[in-house]
């Protein structure tokens, strides 16, 4: 599932055209909409599947005041990238 979602963030940055009609039919949106949504997403995607440490300690953040937690959290204590480090080893991304 891992390796399907890289791939699938590999087909969405090198196929702009392909992404937008498949949003188009998915979304069920008309082509002006499906193209200002691709192009105002497009850059939080990336060819590997990893999320930055900046973007997880935003989320963290947000999640923190949200549940009313005022420690610490360590990104370690909500994300375990082993199995993503072994499908990007294996499909040669790292």
């Amino acid at each position: 599932m891992i390796k399907a979602g890289i791939k699938a963030n590999r087909y969405l940055l090198q196929n702009r055209e392909g992404t937008i009609q498949v949003m188009m039919q998915w979304m069920r949106i008309d082509r002006d909409t499906a193209t200002a949504t691709y192009d105002g997403s497009v850059k939080s995607f990336n060819d590997d599947g990893s999320v930055s440490d900046a973007g997880l300690r935003i989320a963290i953040d947000e999640a923190k005041k949200a549940a009313n937690i005022s420690r610490e959290v360590a990104i370690n204590e909500v994300a375990d990238f082993t199995v993503l480090r072994e499908a990007q080893r294996e499909m040669g991304t790292k």
